[in-house]
């Protein structure tokens, strides 16, 4: 399974753990849990975990620029764990296009991104 989907601190933060490529099908898990949480906390803090992530199909690509830009304002903070350099830039390379704060910690640095996101 390339998509496991979990909440954290009540629902508030959306843990996405992605591996292999993503395809059009993992969306029809990921959007619903992610707008049932919006509808109940207004806006979420994800963390996406990017550990042996391949990218995205043509399909899934499409489906989550749909997702982003349906969604812009709902996500405050989203804290990017990887270990690949694109993945580095893929987080640097998305900043201007989210009102969102986005940040990427290594894979080592997994522990202080779950802190960032618990900031006020």
């Amino acid at each position: 399974m390339p998509i496991q989907i979990d909440e954290e601190n009540g629902g508030n933060v959306l843990v996405i753990h992605v591996s292999g490529k993503l395809e059009k099908a993992d969306y029809a898990r990921f959007v619903p849990a992610a707008e049932r949480l919006i509808r109940q906390h207004g806006t979420l803090r994800v963390l996406f975990d990017m550990t042996d992530f391949h990218g995205w199909d043509a399909g899934a690509a499409w489906e989550d620029l749909k997702f982003g830009v349906e969604h812009v304002a709902d996500i405050e903070r989203i804290a990017m764990v990887g270990d690949k350099a694109w993945q580095h830039g893929m987080a640097t390379f998305s900043k201007p296009f989210m009102k969102a704060t986005v940040h990427y910690f290594d894979r080592a640095d997994a522990a202080e991104a779950r802190m960032w996101l618990d900031e006020a």
